[in-house]
C-alpha cells in the first residue's frame, strides 16, 4: 500500500463494514452461521437494508447516518429470528474443515489483490474519474451529506429526477457522513470495499449455491472474481456507472438465491427462501434497474431449464400443468417488465463495436473490447462448457453465460436497426459496455466448473497412480496460486491501464484539468461559505459543489431550469453590456462565477451549447478576477449588481 492511500483505510473500513454486517446480522439470525454461502450473501443484503434505511429515515425525522441503518437492521434480524423458528428445526450438517478454511483465505486473497488493482486503477485516494457521469455522482453524494438525505425520492434533486436508487449513493455517503473525509474520497473508498468486499463475497455466495462447500469452488471463484477487465473495472472507468457496478456485484448473490429458493423444500424453507430472494432483489434492483433486469434475464432461464428438466423427469399431466405455470409465469413476467422498462429512443442509440463473428468470439473467451485474454481463464471457460456439454445435468450451470454472452452480441455485434437487439438489449440503452460486464458475472460458474473438473481428474489421477499425500498437496497450493495469478493476467492488466487515465489530471482531462483542480482546491479560502457560483457544468465547474462545498447554480449538466438560470447561461459574458444579466443575478444570489473555458468533459463542440454565455469570461467591472490557475481555470466576483 502506498503511504497516499493510507488516508482512504479509515473510509474503506466503514464501508466495508456497511456492506458486511447489516447483512450479516440478519442471515446469522434467520439462517444461522452453518451455512457458508449465506454467509457471503451478506453484502446482498446489507445493500437492501442501506438503501431501504435511507428511503425510510426522513419519513421518522431522521438524518442519513448509522443509527436508521442500525434501526432497519435490529428490526430485521429480530423478524429473522422469528421467520427461523417457525421454519423449525433444519439438520444442516456441518461445513467441513478445509470447505472455510478455503471460503475465508480465497476471499481475503480476493480482497486484497482487488485493492491493489482498485488504488491503481484510481491513482489516488482523492482523484475523481474523469467522465460525464462522475458531476452527477459526486454532487448527488455531497447533497445527501449536505443534506443528510440520501432517500431514492430525494437524491435525484440534483437533476430534477423524481426517483433515483439510491443504494450506491447511500454507502458513499454514509462513508463521507461517517468519517468526514472528502466527498471524492469516500468516493473511491466506497467503491474498493464494493469490488474488494461485495463483489468476491457474491461470487462465493453463487459457487457454493451452485456446487456446494467444495473449497476448490470457493478458492477458484474467489480467485476468478479478481480476473476480469470487464467487471468491476470497466464500469469504473466508463460513464462512470457507479450505481450499476454497486448492483453488478452484487448480482451472484442474487442467482444463489435464485437457485436457493428452486432447491428449497417444505412450505417453511420455502417462504424463508423467498424472502430472502425478495431482499436480495430490493438490494440490487435500488443499486440499479436494468441489474434487476439481468438478474431476471439470468435466473429465469435457469428456472426455465429447470423447469423443463422436472416436466420431463415426472412426465404426468400434473407435472406439465404445474410447471408449465410456472414457465408461462416466468414468460409474461419478462415480457411486462422489459415492456415496462423500455429506454426512451435518444438514449438507446448506442452502436456495435464490432462484427458479430468477433463478439461471439470475445462473449466465449470473456474479453471483450479486444482486450487481451488471459489463458488460465480461457482454459477453465473452455473446459467448463465442455464439461457441461458432456453432462447435461451440468448445462444449468452455463445457461446465466449463454444469456449474458447472446445480450452481448447482440448490443456489440449487430446493427442499431436490429429488430431483437431494439426488443432485448434497450433496457440497458443497448450499450455494449453495461452488457460486456455481465460476460464476468455469468462465466465466472462455468470457469468454476472447469476448475472443479479439472480437480477432479487430477484427484482420480492420484489416487490412480499412488501419488504421495505430500505432493498431492504442494501440487493443489501451486495450482490453488496459479489461479490466483488470473489478477495479473493480461486481460486485467490492460483494462486497468486504460482505465487509470481516466482518473488522472492532466493538462488535457476530460473533466477536470490539473488547473483546474487546483482552483477548486483554494476556493474554501477565496469564497465565503454562502457563496453560489454560477459556471458551465459540461466543463466541470460544477463539481465546486462536491469538491469545495460551495453551492452551484446547476449541480448537473440536465435538470429544469428556471428562466434567470437560463439567461445567465447564455449571457453572463455580456454582463456590462446587458442590464438584464444583473437582473437574473441579482434573483438567483449568484455571487461568483468559474470559468473554465470552452473545453467540455465530451470535448465536442456540439455539446453544452446553451452555456456558451459561461465561457471564455472577460475581467470587468461587474466580473472581478479574484484567482486563476493556468491559461484556463479563472475565478470571478460579480459585483455592482
Amino acid at each position: 500500500m502506498s503511504g497516499a492511500w493510507g488516508a482512504a483505510v479509515p473510509p474503506f473500513l466503514v464501508a466495508a463494514a456497511a456492506l458486511v454486517l447489516p447483512g450479516l446480522a440478519v442471515i446469522l439470525a434467520g439462517f444461522g452461521a452453518r451455512r457458508i454461502g449465506l454467509l457471503f450473501a451478506a453484502p446482498a443484503v446489507s445493500a437492501a437494508l442501506l438503501a431501504i434505511s435511507a428511503v425510510v429515515a426522513p419519513w421518522i425525522g431522521l438524518d442519513w447516518s448509522l443509527v436508521p441503518v442500525l434501526m432497519l437492521t435490529a428490526i430485521a434480524s429480530v423478524a429473522a429470528y422469528f421467520l427461523r423458528r417457525w421454519v423449525g428445526r433444519e439438520e444442516i450438517p456441518r461445513p467441513g474443515v478445509l470447505a472455510i478454511v478455503a471460503a475465508a483465505i480465497g476471499f481475503a486473497a480476493a480482497a486484497v489483490i482487488m485493492w491493489a488493482q482498485l488504488t491503481y486503477v484510481f491513482v489516488a485516494p482523492a482523484s475523481i474519474s474523469q467522465t460525464f457521469d462522475a458531476i452527477i455522482h459526486l454532487n448527488t453524494v455531497a447533497f445527501a451529506v449536505d443534506t443528510g438525505n440520501a432517500s431514492a425520492f430525494h437524491i435525484g434533486a440534483t437533476s430534477d429526477i423524481p426517483f433515483y436508487p439510491n443504494a450506491w449513493h447511500s454507502v458513499a455517503a454514509l462513508t463521507a457522513q461517517a468519517t468526514g473525509v472528502p466527498v471524492a474520497v469516500a468516493v473511491n473508498a466506497a467503491n474498493i470495499a464494493i469490488g474488494a468486499i461485495a463483489w468476491p463475497a457474491s461470487t462465493i455466495a453463487l459457487a457454493s449455491a451452485l456446487f456446494g462447500d467444495r473449497g476448490v469452488a470457493f478458492v477458484a471463484a474467489a480467485a476468478l472474481s479478481t480476473g476480469f477487465g470487464a467487471f468491476p473495472i470497466l464500469l469504473f472507468s466508463f460513464g462512470v456507472l457507479y450505481p450499476n457496478t454497486m448492483a453488478y456485484a452484487i448480482l451472484p448473490a442474487g442467482l444463489a438465491a435464485v437457485w436457493w429458493l428452486w432447491r428449497a423444500r417444505g412450505l417453511a424453507s420455502r417462504i424463508r427462501a423467498g424472502v430472502l430472494l425478495v431482499v436480495v432483489c430490493a438490494g440490487i434492483g435500488l443499486g440499479h434497474p436494468n441489474a434487476f433486469l439481468a438478474l431476471y434475464a439470468l435466473g429465469a432461464f435457469v428456472l426455465l431449464w429447470e423447469v423443463i428438466r422436472a416436466g420431463l423427469a415426472r412426465n404426468d399431466r400434473r407435472a406439465w400443468i404445474t410447471y408449465g405455470s410456472i414457465a408461462g409465469a416466468l414468460l409474461l413476467g419478462g415480457v411486462i417488465i422489459w415492456g415496462f422498462s423500455r429506454t426512451a429512443f435518444e438514449m438507446s442509440r448506442w452502436g456495435p463495436w464490432q462484427s458479430t463473428a468477433q463478439a461471439v468470439g470475445e462473449a466465449l473467451l470473456l474479453a471483450p473490447r479486444q482486450y487481451p485474454i488471459t489463458v488460465i481463464v480461457s482454459i477453465l471457460v473452455l473446459t467448463g462448457l465442455i464439461a457441461a456439454v458432456r453432462r447435461p445435468r451440468l448445462l444449468v450451470f452455463a445457461i446465466p453465460f449463454a444469456v449474458a454472452a447472446f445480450m452481448f452480441v447482440l448490443a456489440s455485434g449487430t446493427g442499431v436497426g436490429n429488430f431483437v437487439r431494439e426488443a432485448v438489449t434497450n433496457p440497458w440503452y443497448n450499450d455494449p459496455y453495461r452488457l460486456a460486464a455481465l460476460l464476468p458475472i455469468a462465466g465466472i460458474p462455468v470457469a468454476t466448473l472447469g476448475a472443479i473438473t479439472i480437480t477432479d481428474a487430477a484427484a482420480s489421477l492420484i489416487q490412480l497412480r499412488r501419488i504421495p499425500h505430500g505432493v498431492a498437496v504442494t501440487a493443489a497450493v501451486v495450482a490453488a496460486l496459479a489461479v490466483f495469478t488470473v489478477g495479473v493476467g493480461p486481460n486485467v492488466v490492460r483494462t486497468a491501464a486504460d482505465a487509470r487515465g481516466s482518473y488522472t489530471f492532466t493538462d488535457s482531462s476530460a473533466l477536470l484539468t490539473a488547473d483546474e483542480a487546483a482552483l477548486l482546491a483554494r476556493l474554501p479560502g477565496e469564497t465565503p461559505s454562502d457563496a453560489l457560483i454560477a459556471g458551465n457544468p459540461w466543463t466541470g465547474t460544477s463539481l465546486a459543489y462536491a469538491l469545495a462545498g460551495r453551492q452551484v447554480v446547476e449541480k448537473h449538466v440536465f435538470g429544469i431550469r428556471t428562466e434567470d438560470e437560463l439567461y445567465l447561461d447564455a449571457n453572463l459574458r455580456d454582463i456590462d453590456e446587458d442590464p438584464r444579466v444583473c437582473e437574473a443575478v441579482r434573483s438567483l444570489g449568484v455571487t461568483h462565477a468559474l470559468d473554465f473555458g470552452s473545453q467540455n468533459v465530451f470535448n465536442s463542440p456540439a455539446s453544452g451549447l446553451d452555456h456558451l454565455g459561461l465561457n471564455d469570461l472577460s475581467p470587468s467591472d461587474h466580473l472581478v478576477l479574484v484567482d486563476s490557475e493556468g491559461a484556463g481555470a479563472r475565478l470571478f466576483k460579480i459585483e455592482g449588481c
